[in-house]
């Protein structure tokens, strides 16, 4: 028996799930929620097996969900439902410890067999998923990333140099090279245009 937690914000999709899921495996659904927040409380209270639960939510997001459920919980498995995972979502949610991806046309039965796989202590992601998260066109590095996301925040260049531990000076050089690379004017416009390409 594999006890879950469903979080989807769209109703007739959760509520197929819930009922098409215990028939196609040995499934209990514990609990569903609708949006980002209450899956973590459902997820907290309930401590299901395998959370499944969609990317894209209203208000917290899968992703938000995910990284508040795993400092409360770092061993939770899940399962991320998917219409078009972006390289950047992608590696945003395997370096939150996402064990699966499947797309959210799958039929429930492919569904219950990915949700036993992961309970076996396996990993699952989809080939329609992943392919379209191998086309990685982001050319920015880690690094250059990481000054973005502290500029998009609204930091200057000497607290993003305090904040990631750089010299002022390396950070200002990312930065010039991650507007080069975007063919952007301004910190500021790179930013925007790596959070517009999904690279953020």
């Amino acid at each position: 028996m594999t006890t879950v937690v469903l979080a989807d914000d769209e109703a007739l999709l959760r509520k197929a799930l819930a009922a098409l899921l215990p028939l196609e495996g040995d499934i209990t659904v514990l609990a569903e929620a609708e949006d980002g927040e209450t899956a973590v409380e459902a997820t907290i209270r309930h401590r299901p097996d395998v959370l499944v639960i969609d990317l894209e939510m209203p208000g917290v997001d899968g992703l938000g969900a995910v990284a508040a459920i795993r400092r409360v919980q770092p061993d939770q498995v899940i399962l991320m439902l998917t219409r078009h995972a972006k390289p950047g979502v992608l590696r945003k949610a395997l370096k939150l410890g996402v064990q699966g991806f499947v797309s959210k046309s799958a039929e429930p039965a492919h569904i219950a067999s990915v949700v036993a796989t992961l309970h076996g202590g396996r990993r699952w992601i989809d080939p329609d998923v992943s392919a379209s998260a191998v086309v990685d066109d982001c050319p920015l590095t880690d690094r250059e990333l990481d000054v973005l996301r502290e500029t998009g925040e609204g930091y200057s260049a000497a607290a993003i140099a305090g904040r990631l531990r750089l010299a002022e000076g390396t950070v200002r050089n990312y930065l010039s090279s991650a507007m080069q690379k975007t063919q952007t004017r301004t910190r500021h416009d790179a930013a925007r245009y790596a959070r517009e390409h999904d690279w953020l």
